[in-house]
């Protein structure tokens, strides 16, 4: 423990399917109602699945200047706006900074490969001509955590990540880490996702993981239910700041949660399909634990990846059951994307700010849709209702694409 400095979120900004803002996303997570619905943004006939969760509220201009929002595609726009809501909520004035001790680390599975779409088939219309000159410089998934330096003039540890949907809790252990080792004093990190383009769309759809719930779209997305057929997609952003403990209480920063911990593995299995004894997983959750220095029976939460497919959700049980045995029993465990489906790179993100969320607001959510768990899936998911609870710690989990497992502990701050 010699030398090593705690780490606190001090802000939070965030951009979802449910809300638009803090306030918003808990206000839509009280709600206990799925944002899921028909796609609008394209026609999705050619796929099995129509479905998908949208962001509806956000407008671009009401949070940039028209020029800079017109440089920046969805996925930019998203990363900008959910940091500068982040550093508000904080209020924290980053040119009153050490500004070489302030950062950006973001996680993206695709990046800006929707707006690559877009520009592909003006392209294919009307030639090189058509194609937005800041095509080459949006696309990029470093658009993202480079955007937010630029937009901040911040020129602390910098990177976005790209390990699917595991991204945005990468992006903020990463950040928590350069805090700790002192190589930066705040850091602004997250994940930000803009997937809903036909192409994006269409490839999940191919592999067969999305939900084809398309008459009831509101309950397409049931994590540990027996009748859950898939992944529902969406998009949006989550950014936190994180802050090193001692300046954020000299500034009398309100905070959130303390994080503690975090792990990271890979199942070395296959690229799609996790590792069935989910040894792997649950290997990421005990080095989180490890990290935060805390046994597994102190853990009091935990909000699950639950991405609502057949094989992810038992064998993530699975894993919660080898870390924690009987406590695996007495601990509420639910999943959240039942509210604002799968938002790919920004999902962990967003998830992390439910956290601290619950933490502060002392109330768990809900895991929504669950009404028939499958027999592999026997755990406490606080089904359907959310439920008013005190708990001191916290596990986030978080899988993706070829193996990758992540897991963060957070903590109250006494």
């Amino acid at each position: 423990m010699m030398g090593r400095r705690r780490v606190v979120v001090t802000g939070i900004g965030a951009i979802t399917p449910i809300g638009t803002t803090r306030d918003a996303l808990w206000e839509g997570i009280r709600r206990e109602r799925s944002a899921v619905g028909p796609l609008t943004r394209f026609d999705s006939s050619p796929f099995r699945s129509h479905i998908a969760a949208e962001v509806p509220d956000f407008v671009p201009t009401d949070h940039l200047e028209t020029k800079r929002a017109r440089r920046l595609d969805r996925f930019g726009q998203f990363s900008v706006v959910a940091a500068r809501m982040a550093l508000e909520d904080a209020e924290l004035d980053v040119a009153l900074e050490d500004r070489e001790r302030v950062g950006s680390m973001m996680g993206t599975a695709l990046g800006g490969i929707g707006y690559a779409e877009e520009q592909l088939g003006r392209y294919l219309a009307h030639g090189l001509s058509a194609v937005d000159p800041a095509l080459a410089l949006a696309v990029f998934g470093g658009a993202s955590s480079c955007n937010i330096a630029i937009e901040f003039g911040v020129s602390g540890p910098n990177s976005t990540n790209a390990m699917s949907c595991a991204s945005g809790t990468i992006a903020i252990g990463d950040a928590f880490r350069q805090i700790r080792d002192d190589y930066a004093d705040v850091m602004i990190c997250g994940g930000a996702e803009a997937p809903l383009a036909p192409l994006c769309f269409g490839s999940f759809a191919i592999i067969r993981a999305m939900s084809t719930r398309n008459d009831d779209p509101s309950r397409s997305s049931r994590p540990f239910d027996k009748d859950r057929d898939g992944f529902v997609m969406g998009e949006g952003a989550s950014v936190l700041v994180l802050e090193e403990y001692e300046r954020a209480v000299s500034r009398g920063a309100r905070i959130y949660a303390e994080i503690q911990g975090y792990g990271v593995t890979n199942d070395a299995h296959h690229m799609t399909a996790p590792r069935p004894d989910g040894s792997q997983a649950a290997r990421a959750i005990r080095h989180a634990l490890r990290d935060a220095h805390l046994a597994p029976h102190e853990i009091g939460y935990v909000n699950a990846h639950g991405s609502s497919t057949p094989l992810n959700d038992p064998t993530e049980t699975l894993a919660i059951k080898q870390v924690f045995a009987d406590h695996a029993y007495a601990m509420p465990v639910s999943g959240t994307k039942g509210y604002y489906g799968h938002a790919l790179g920004a999902s962990g993100a967003i998830e992390a700010a439910i956290c601290a969320l619950s933490l502060t607001h002392e109330w768990l959510p809900p895991t929504i849709n669950l009404s028939a768990p499958d027999a592999a899936c026997d755990l406490d998911y606080v089904p359907s209702t959310g439920r008013a609870a005190r708990v001191d710690v916290v596990l986030s989990n978080s899988f993706g694409f070829g193996g990758i497992n992540a897991a963060l502990v957070m903590s109250r701050v006494a």
